[in-house]
C-alpha cells in the first residue's frame, strides 16, 4: 500500500521534480510572477508586493499561498484516510494532483496568451495549480525519499555542496550514492524549468503544457502500483529462496 522504494522511488520522484519545474515555469512566466510550488519565493514576493516595491502582485501571490496551504491540508486528510483503510494513497495523491492540473488547463483553455486571461479565471488557474502542488508536498513528505522533496532544492543543494570535495563535510549521509541522488534532484528541477520555458518559447499554449503535465502525472500514478507489486514479488521470491 506504500510507494515503491529504492531506485524505483528515486526515478518517480525525479520525474515529479521535473513536472514541478514545468508547473512553476507556467505560473511565473505566463500568470504574473507567481509560483505554484515554490512557496518560499511567494512569501518573499508577497512581502515585496505589500511594501509596494518591484511591481509584484499581491492578490495572485496570496491566492497561491492560500491554495497551497489548503491543498496540503486536504492532501493530508485524504492520504491519511486512505492509508488508515490500507488503500494505495501514493498513486491516489498523484491522480488527485493530475485532476486538479487538468481542471486548471480547462479553465485556461482557449485563452492565448495566458496573461490575457480575465482576472477571475487567472486566479482560478493559479489557485488550482497551487492546490495541486500543496497536495504534492504532502505526497512527497509521506513517501519520505531522502533529498527528493520534488518542490524545493535549497537544502539539497546545500547538502550536495557541503558533502563534496569543496565542502568536505563529514556528517552522516554523505557519499557517492547520496551525491548522485542530490544532483539528480537539483538537475531535475532545473530541467523542468528549462523544459517549461522552452515549450512556451516555441509558442505552445500554456493550457496545453499544463494538460501535458497532468497526463504525465496520471501516467506515473498508473505505473506505481505495478512497481510496488513487482517489488513485493521480488521480496517474496527472495524470502522463499532464503528458506
Amino acid at each position: 500500500m506504500e510507494p515503491p522504494s529504492g531506485i524505483a522511488l528515486t526515478v518517480v520522484m525525479v520525474c515529479l521534480t521535473v513536472a514541478t519545474g514545468v508547473v512553476d515555469a507556467i505560473t511565473f512566466l505566463t500568470l504574473g510572477q507567481v509560483f505554484a510550488a515554490m512557496q518560499t519565493g511567494n512569501l518573499l514576493f508577497l512581502g515585496f508586493g505589500v511594501a509596494g516595491q518591484g511591481g509584484l502582485p499581491v492578490l495572485a501571490t496570496a491566492v497561491s499561498l492560500g491554495s497551497f496551504a489548503l491543498g496540503a491540508a486536504l492532501g493530508a486528510r485524504w492520504e491519511s484516510g486512505l492509508a488508515a483503510r490500507e488503500q494505495q494513497w501514493f498513486p491516489a495523491g498523484l491522480f488527485s494532483e493530475a485532476a486538479l492540473l487538468a481542471g486548471a488547463a480547462a479553465v485556461a483553455w482557449g485563452m492565448d496568451p495566458a496573461p490575457g486571461l480575465p482576472p477571475g479565471r487567472r486566479y482560478a488557474v493559479i489557485g488550482l495549480m497551487a492546490l495541486a502542488m500543496g497536495m504534492r508536498n504532502v505526497t512527497a513528505m509521506r513517501s519520505a525519499p531522502p533529498d527528493l522533496t520534488t518542490t524545493v532544492a535549497t537544502r539539497t543543494m546545500t547538502a550536495l555542496v557541503s558533502g563534496s570535495v569543496l565542502g568536505h563535510g563529514k556528517r552522516p549521509g554523505h557519499g557517492s550514492r547520496t551525491a548522485v541522488r542530490r544532483l539528480l534532484s537539483v538537475g531535475a528541477l532545473f530541467a523542468g524549468g528549462l523544459l517549461g520555458a522552452a515549450l512556451l518559447g516555441l509558442g505552445t499554449r500554456p493550457a496545453l503544457v499544463i494538460l501535458l503535465v497532468a497526463a504525465f502525472l496520471a501516467g506515473t500514478a498508473a505505473v506505481v502500483p505495478a512497481l510496488v507489486r513487482r517489488e513485493h514479488h521480488g521480496e517474496g521470491q527472495g524470502q522463499g529462496a532464503g528458506q
